[in-house]
């Protein structure tokens, strides 16, 4: 493997966006990581915009996808995973929650052979700042269900940064989440086709600046209607998707 890809999707992140990627290109130069950061515009109407022309006017590794499409998180992400050039590609988030420097190990992992690289805040070195109670209790809950009805080891799947190769995101299409589902409809089934993964420890940290988007009430059928849509190709299409 030779180039990184970090897909950002973006929304009224214009508070958070400049060191987002400032972080992230630090980073990723600081450990010779050739690499691309695709930042991608969901529709943002505060001043997201200018900052990204800020940004991309001095860092030619950094360049902009404005979403033209319906909005969503799944939908902008998407959209980065038509549009990346690199061999292989992580997800982001846009509020600096995730740390840049787990990237890093990351594509360590990815080099050493594995298919996908998973974090996990809730395993041994893992790290958690400032997590809202209500989403910390939903998320265990969800992460337990979806450990049990899958049978994998993997106790954080709903978190969106994770890495994969690109041969894993063609093997995962067609992709039809449209929100933050798609954090599950990923990794889901890269273990379901049969790519191998590994679960490393990350840290993360709750945003200090804007709004957070997802939405705990919005969200729930559609996370219900992913899993019970995966957890069906599992168990009863007998292997007809998996990577041969």
């Amino acid at each position: 493997m030779d180039k990184l890809s970090v897909i950002i999707p973006a929304r009224n992140e214009s508070d958070n966006l400049q060191s987002c990627i400032g972080g992230i290109v630090e980073v990723l130069k600081k450990n010779q990581i050739n690499h691309e950061v695709l930042v991608i515009d969901d529709g943002s109407t505060d001043n997201t915009q200018e900052i990204i022309t800020k940004v991309t006017s001095v860092n030619p590794s950094v360049r902009c996808i404005k979403n033209q499409c319906e909005n969503g998180f799944g939908y902008a992400v998407r959209l980065g995973l038509q549009e990346f050039t690199g061999d292989a590609v992580a997800i982001m988030m846009a509020d600096q929650s995730d740390s840049p420097n787990d990237l890093v190990k990351y594509w360590k992992c990815l080099l050493d052979g594995s298919d996908c690289a998973f974090g996990s805040r809730f395993i041994k070195g893992g790290q958690v700042l400032d997590y809202p109670l209500v989403k910390l209790v939903a998320n265990r809950i969800v992460n337990t269900m979806i450990r049990i009805a899958f049978n994998i080891k993997s106790n954080d799947v709903t978190n969106a940064f994770k890495m994969y190769r690109r041969d894993v995101i063609e093997g995962c299409k067609p992709l039809i989440s449209p929100h933050f589902n798609l954090t599950v409809e990923i990794p889901l089934k890269a273990i379901i086709r049969g790519y191998s993964y590994e679960v490393l420890p990350i840290s993360w940290k709750n945003r200090t600046k804007g709004l957070a988007k997802l939405k705990l009430r919005e969200m729930g059928s559609r996370y219900f209607f992913i899993i019970a849509y995966l957890w069906l190709e599992k168990y009863f299409s007998r292997g007809d998707y998996i990577n041969k």
